[in-house]
């Protein structure tokens, strides 16, 4: 059945849209026009304000993750006004905005999305992975999928809360009452979640790359007490460490570091090998879990306890065609927070 657009935000919309593709792995993205996505019947299109650049973007690029559907449109941290509406979809009207994250589309009938674990869904589809994302002036989205945002924040500086903060939000949970926590890579996922554990009345240790005092320094200026290399020995032991790195070598540092009891998150969709570990570094019933993906009540609890933290986000914008430079800095680690690109 062809797609059609019954409310729209704008008299006339475009017929083409411009949009940064991956066509293979390992390769530049490469400037394209393209014709205007349509949304389908329980999708909208969105007018893209804001994109944040993902490490995990750097991973689909580097052919690391598996099967992607090839050529896409990279990006999962959008923020975007609803410049149409597809059948079936009620209770979103043009003009709104909207947030759309990693997790794309799920079955809705097996019995991780009947036990609102939808994060585990077997048939799971991701933004800017299997779906074309918002490297874009355009995109659909499933409404099912997608958050509203208060109106009044800047895009640019929401953008990072639909990917960084949600997993770092879920990430955090998976800490339980943890007091003291240990965030291993301070980029944009733990620069939001530390100001989150800093409001919650915890202690948060920062891990970095090694000689990075300026991710040092930035991580004390967010409220962290203490903050040293992934190798280090905090000063005391850590209930819970979160590891955002995708550096396997930093599960047995961790480990290291915190308290029996303690638990080790593996927060990153994507880590190099754990390299072997004694197993005394585990016993004292030390666990390490990893987090998967979201959940739609995840994106609920966190856009609503943003603002009252309030998380502000440090974010460097680029232009849409900078896109590879962007990645590339990401890359590098020389950004502070996180890259946006702004259409």
């Amino acid at each position: 059945m062809a797609s059609h657009l019954p409310h729209t935000d704008d008299s006339t919309l475009p017929s083409s849209m411009r949009a940064m593709l991956l066509e293979s792995p390992g390769e530049p993205l490469r400037a394209v026009e393209c014709p205007l996505p349509q949304p389908a019947a329980g999708q909208i299109l969105l007018r893209v304000e804001a994109c944040g650049v993902c490490r995990t973007d750097l991973h689909l690029i580097d052919g690391e993750l598996p099967d992607p559907v090839l050529p896409v449109i990279p990006g999962h941290e959008i923020v975007g006004r609803v410049a149409a509406v597809g059948a079936g979809v009620s209770g979103v009207r043009p003009g709104q905005r909207m947030g759309v994250p990693w997790l794309g589309w799920t079955c809705g009938q097996c019995s991780f999305c009947a036990s609102h674990r939808e994060n585990l869904c077997d048939k799971a589809r991701f933004t800017g992975y299997q779906i074309h994302g918002g490297y874009a002036e355009y995109t659909v989205a499933d409404a099912r999928y997608c958050f509203r945002l208060d109106e009044a924040i800047d895009a640019a500086e929401a953008a990072p809360l639909l990917c960084a903060g949600l997993i770092g939000y879920r990430a955090l949970a998976m800490a339980g009452d943890a007091r003291r926590i240990g965030l291993y890579g301070f980029g944009a996922a733990a620069h939001i979640i530390a100001q989150v554990a800093v409001w919650q009345g915890r202690e948060v240790h920062a891990f970095t790359r090694a000689g990075d005092t300026a991710s040092q320094a930035f991580a004390r200026q967010l409220g962290a007490c203490w903050a040293g290399s992934g190798q280090d020995r905090p000063p005391h032991p850590l209930d819970a460490a979160l590891i955002f790195a995708p550096a396997g070598e930093l599960v047995p540092a961790a480990l290291r570091a915190i308290a029996k009891g303690g638990v080790v998150v593996c927060a990153g969709i994507h880590m190099s090998e754990i390299p072997a570990f004694p197993y005394d570094i585990l016993w004292g019933e030390r666990r390490i879990v990893s987090v998967a993906n979201l959940t739609r009540h995840d994106g609920d609890e966190f856009l609503a306890l943003a603002p009252k933290v309030p998380v502000r986000t440090e974010v460097t914008r680029f232009a849409l065609e900078e896109a590879n430079e962007a990645l590339a800095r990401l890359r590098r680690g020389e950004l502070q927070g996180a890259a946006v690109l702004l259409p």
